[in-house]
């Protein structure tokens, strides 16, 4: 039986994530690269605080770089962190995304383009290439190698790529749901409940905004979050959605959501979703060591790469000021 870890035993990994935030995108660098007359001068934001250089007149290689670091997090993390498994709970999400786009390209008789895969995941992006264009998944973790099963003969069967996709985030959310369970860390479990919940809400915002019903409704959802699929899905049906969210950190998400429900900007319920998960994995910044500095950090520097591609995709594609600041989401420091 492993060892059960104590908050000591993170004192460490703490320290040092505490001494990183300084160089985290914060609200003010985010106003900077904003501000500043050119796509260049904003990418140098970015290189005084880690990132690497980059063509800002190239779309792909902002990709690149945003890969590169992702990269680098989850290496630099690995060499300290007392128990890797907290780490591959952030990673899971990098093997369904890569396992989608593969399954499919093999679908379409087409190859991936190596752009859309993201080399962040438990498994290697040539390995799961390698897995899925021979149809062997023998190299890939348990669970996602009966999603990757099931998913391809589903699109086998059907040949309907988003039955598939459904199939896979359901298996993605259950699989990362289990894996922070099986680490001991609460506030994981509450963090990717959380996740789920935000899931939850946009599938049903959007189902709603396509006029589907309740078949759609059951395809989409799913179980794990703080608030029961079947009650989300009630809900939805009744013109509900306000009610079920009021007391919870989604409440003005859920607002915005019926107000995009109806036709209105999916912008700011967007932001809302994600403003209210990133606040859930922000509450641990007090918290001096511990796991929980481990799962804070790794939500910020997710919310980071965000933010850097839409504040970079914006200026690149010279979009104001005032609509990039619209997409963006909350700080973390």
């Amino acid at each position: 039986m492993a060892k059960k870890l104590k908050d000591t035993d993170y004192l460490f990994i703490s320290t040092y994530l505490h001494s990183r935030e300084r160089d985290l995108l914060t609200g003010a660098r985010m106003e900077r690269m904003i501000e500043v007359p050119t796509a260049e001068e904003a990418a140098k934001v970015l290189t005084e605080i880690g990132y690497g250089e980059f063509n800002t007149a190239s779309p792909r290689e902002l990709g690149s770089i945003l890969a590169q670091e992702q990269e680098k997090l989850f290496a630099d993390l690995y060499r300290f962190v007392p128990d890797k498994a907290v780490v591959d709970v952030f990673k899971v999400k990098y093997d369904y995304h890569n396992l989608k786009a593969l399954l499919k390209a093999r679908a379409t008789g087409t190859d991936a383009p190596d752009r859309l895969l993201l080399d962040a995941g438990r498994v290697s992006a040539q390995e799961m290439r390698r897995a899925v264009w021979e149809g062997d998944y023998s190299v890939l973790p348990p669970a996602l190698r009966a999603a990757a099963e099931e998913a391809s003969e589903m699109l086998s069967a059907t040949g309907d790529p988003q039955l598939a996709d459904f199939q896979l985030d359901r298996a993605y959310y259950e699989e990362m749901l289990s894996a922070a369970g099986n680490t001991g860390s609460e506030f994981l479990v509450r963090y990717v409940r959380a996740t789920i919940d935000a899931a939850n809400l946009r599938s049903a915002v959007r189902t709603l905004r396509m006029k589907k019903g309740a078949d759609m409704l059951r395809r989409v959802l799913v179980p794990g979050g703080a608030i029961g699929a079947d009650s989300v899905q009630t809900a939805a049906l009744n013109g509900n959605l306000e009610e079920l969210y009021r007391s919870t950190s989604l409440r003005q998400a859920a607002e915005l959501g019926t107000a995009a429900a109806a036709g209105g900007s999916l912008t700011a319920f967007e932001k809302a979703c994600d403003d209210a998960v990133a606040a859930v994995a922000a509450s641990a910044r007090s918290v001096p060591f511990g796991v929980e500095s481990v799962i804070s950090y790794l939500a910020a520097k997710e919310n980071e790469f965000t933010a850097v591609r839409i504040i970079m995709s914006g200026r690149m594609a010279g979009i104001s000021g005032d609509t990039i600041r619209e997409r963006l989401r909350e700080a973390y420091v």
